[in-house]
């Protein structure tokens, strides 16, 4: 097989700053792989529900919402971009008001399935050459990738990560909020905190990105040694 038609899913569950998104893009980049940042698409999800008035507490409203939002979401990990009914919401899914709905989305069983869908169908449309991060890739989106990859931190590394993410904008307790409260409300539905069978646990705590991406490059190496 030539290196542009080796198959490869790369699936990496975590908890919110853990650093999945920044290996994941690494990953894909270095691969040569596409890159799937399935929460930004409940956040498109939230983001179209906030825009065009839906009541959030409205569980059929919200699986409306799922099933009819126009996203495109691009999985090039050199040039993230979100759409959604044609406008590039890409920065605007990453307020505070977005981050602060986008539960309100991810805890609907039937808004979730919806969705878990959509990013199947986007795993099979990049010929299944793709690195996809998410809360639960690993067990329910992508439970046949190549390589399944749980990434934890502390909870004091995963807030100093964020915290240098995001600078000064918010308070400590605000972030705080942001990192565990999430976390805390998924945690309810979806497990990505224990590894399941056959998933590897890294925990990046003591791990430079760097470190943690050559980590997780030999877990993949290992497992389609075709990619190297």
């Amino acid at each position: 097989m030539t290196e542009h038609s080796t198959q490869a899913v790369v699936a990496i569950d975590g908890p919110s700053g853990s650093g999945k998104s920044t290996v994941s893009k690494e990953i894909a980049r270095r691969l040569n792989l596409g890159y799937l940042d399935t929460g930004a698409m409940y956040r498109a999800v939230a983001w179209w529900a906030v825009h065009c008035g839906i009541d959030l507490g409205d569980g059929d409203a919200v699986v409306g919402a799922a099933r009819t939002a126009p996203i495109e979401v691009s999985t090039d990990p050199d040039q993230q971009q979100v759409r959604v009914d044609g406008q590039d919401v890409t920065a605007a899914i990453r307020s505070t008001e977005v981050t602060g709905a986008v539960s309100s989305v991810s805890t609907v069983p039937e808004a979730r399935e919806i969705l878990v869908q959509r990013q199947r169908e986007m795993i099979e449309a990049s010929g299944r050459r793709i690195v996809a991060e998410g809360r639960d890739i690993t067990t329910v989106v992508a439970p046949d990738a190549d390589v399944r990859v749980l990434l934890t931190a502390s909870e004091a590394a995963r807030l100093s990560r964020r915290g240098a993410q995001l600078g000064s904008s918010q308070s400590k307790e605000a972030l705080a909020a942001q990192v565990t409260g999430r976390d805390a409300k998924d945690s309810k539905l979806v497990n990505f905190t224990d590894a399941a069978d056959g998933v590897t646990h890294l925990d990046s705590s003591e791990l430079s990105i760097e470190q943690t991406v050559t980590a997780v490059m030999d877990l993949v190496l290992r497992a389609v040694p075709e990619l190297a």
